[in-house]
Parts: structure tokens; C-alpha cells; sequence
């Protein structure tokens, strides 16, 4: 059976449900919540500003999967337990869209999280050339 869908998953963000890391049909990618788990070990860990490195790893890990690049990315969702991150976020945010004139939409948000240790989560929208 031939399906246009196709589920995406990176070793260190895998789900205990039945849910993938993410999607594709065809040119089209959308993530679920990217946490700040270590991309060697699956840990999470205590300090905000180690999990906000992790996210944008496992947010490069997860394009790599999905046969995209970060020039695909057309919107990144930011959910974050404390807005004090937010300045680790566009750390990160800049050294991987370093061009003003080609990054992707980009919303932040304060939320609760899944877990007392969650600090963060990223989801992603890319859309691939072909």
C-alpha cells in the first residue's frame, strides 16, 4: 500500500504513545513538540539554557529525518514555561537563521508544559523544494 504520508522520528525525541516526532506529504513537513532532551543520552536536563541548545539540535536532527534543510523552514513555534529563555532561544534562533532578510515566522509563547522539567518546546513547519 503507497501512502503520501510518511512519519518522522529522531532517536533521542521518541514518544511513550503511538504519536510520531513528525510528518511529511509530499513537499510538506510539520513536527510535533521538539523538547530539550539530550540528543546522546535522551535526558532532560535541570538547566534552561543546556535544554534550549538541546531543542535546536533535536530541531536539526528532526530536518535531517524529514529530508529538509533549515532554508525550508517557513515558521517555528516557540512554547516556553519562563519567557527569561527567550534570550537563549534567539541565540540560537540567530546562529541558525543568520540572514535578516531569509528567516522563517517565528511565534514565542509562555505555556505549561508536558513535565515539571520541561522548559521548552520548539514545533516546526518546513516546506520542501520538491
Amino acid at each position: 500500500m503507497s501512502t503520501r504520508r510518511r512519519s518522522i522520528e529522531i532517536e533521542s525525541e521518541q514518544h511513550g504513545a503511538p504519536i510520531p516526532m513528525g510528518c511529511r506529504i509530499d513537499n510538506i513537513v510539520y513536527s510535533s513538540g521538539i523538547s530539550g532532551r539530550d540528543p546522546q543520552s535522551g535526558e532532560l536536563p535541570e538547566d534552561g539554557e543546556q535544554q534550549v541548545r538541546n531543542c535546536f539540535a533535536n530541531l536539526k536532527a528532526f530536518l535531517v529525518a524529514a529530508d529538509v534543510t533549515t532554508d525550508d523552514v517557513i515558521r517555528l513555534t516557540v512554547g516556553l514555561a519562563d519567557m527569561k529563555l527567550r534570550e537563549y532561544v534567539n541565540e540560537e534562533w540567530l546562529a541558525m537563521f543568520p540572514d535578516p532578510e531569509s528567516r522563517p515566522a517565528r511565534h514565542a509563547s509562555e505555556q505549561k508544559l508536558n513535565g515539571p522539567k520541561t522548559k521548552l518546546q520548539l514545533e516546526v513547519v518546513a516546506v520542501a523544494q520538491s
